[in-house]
């Protein structure tokens, strides 16, 4: 669906429309992704009312106009972002640099001043910037995040949003909590269906061109699974790339060298394009962040145990990452990967042995 500042990081879309039917699941070139499509009832719930009422109030036209009717442009469509971090941030600014009104949310608001700054207006909750939005992008930590920003009844993002309204959330999340969603028509709050509406990705198409390729991955919880693969394998390609480099650097190899010599072949991947110079560096600095990684990897390994399915490299990958995190590591790069590896291997590229 969209491209972004980190590299080989992928991201799901969990899409939530009003007053359509389908449950969607979106992937971007560098990001997987999960979609879904929300519909809110007409009464006679008062939270789904007041919110529908004041929300249609701020983004449909006096004779009622459903904003589904409307074409995507920056003409005729306002955006709202919720989570202005290192991913975030750099994503929403391509929507404003394309001319699109847009509001955003951050807990910690001074992370959101870059995009206020360029002309961004700031809400002071996902419900406000869901109100005042036809589409709303969701790009935060934890499926816990994900819960609280869209679905808590006094600020969460979906009692704000409008008949018509779209809701994506990008977040790496829990496929189970996709689930969960479907099944939020029993609480009386809003009622989802699921199934699959190419409609609605064709309308948001304007917007995702700005960041990437929009591909449609089936039913509820398959973006999730789509992305948790992806992170299956980039786990295991960032840990042959580290451990290259590790062993080349103990035989006395230019370590520069080797990785130019391996990367137009077999063995060279998008892990070793975007990241080998960068550690051969010492630049640690997040794209993606190791904490994020963790969390990642950790619900891989819960979907694994559930389906009884095996996966070692995975296994193996995330107790490193998780090391990373024991030596107050989790806020550099997943390419720190390296530093586990040298600790291992009392060495380090940045000395002779």
């Amino acid at each position: 669906m969209h491209k972004v500042c980190v590299p080989h990081a992928t991201t799901p879309y969990r899409l939530l429309q009003g007053d359509t039917t389908g449950h969607l699941r979106l992937r971007p070139q560098m990001l997987a992704g999960i979609s879904r499509s929300l519909t809110r009832r007409a009464p006679p719930f008062p939270l789904a009312a007041t919110a529908a009422a004041a929300a249609a109030a701020m983004s449909s036209s006096s004779t009622g106009e459903n904003v589904s009717d409307r074409p995507v442009s920056p003409d005729t469509t306002r955006v709202a972002w919720v989570g202005t971090g290192v991913m975030g941030q750099s994503m929403a600014g391509h929507l404003l640099a394309a001319g699109y009104a847009l509001t955003v949310f951050n807990r910690t608001a001074s992370k959101a001043q870059g995009l206020v700054s360029r002309g961004a207006s700031l809400a002071d909750s996902p419900r406000a910037a869901a109100a005042a939005a036809d589409v709303i992008f969701l790009m935060v930590g934890f499926p816990s995040d994900v819960r609280f920003t869209a679905l808590d009844p006094s600020t969460g993002a979906l009692a704000g949003l409008a008949p018509g309204g779209v809701l994506v959330d990008m977040t790496t999340s829990d496929p189970t909590l996709a689930a969960e969603i479907a099944t939020l028509p029993t609480l009386a709050t809003l009622s989802i269906f699921a199934g699959g509406d190419a409609a609605v990705v064709a309308r948001l198409a304007p917007l995702f061109k700005l960041m990437g390729n929009a591909l449609y991955m089936g039913g509820p919880g398959a973006g999730q699974r789509a992305k948790l693969g992806n992170q299956i394998a980039i786990a295991s390609t960032m840990v042959g790339l580290v451990e290259g480099m590790v062993y080349a650097h103990k035989a006395g190899l230019d370590v520069a060298k080797w990785l130019e010599a391996i990367s137009t072949g077999a063995a060279g991947s998008k892990s070793l394009e975007l990241y080998g110079k960068r550690i051969l560096e010492r630049d640690m600095a997040a794209g993606f962040y190791v904490r994020h990684f963790v969390k990642d990897l950790g619900i891989c390994l819960s979907e694994c145990q559930a389906m009884g399915l095996s996966l070692p490299g995975l296994a193996l990958a995330q107790q490193l990452y998780v090391s990373l995190m024991a030596h107050g590591e989790g806020g550099l790069g997943t390419q720190a990967l390296i530093l586990a590896i040298e600790r291992l291997n009392n060495t380090s590229l940045e000395k002779k042995d």
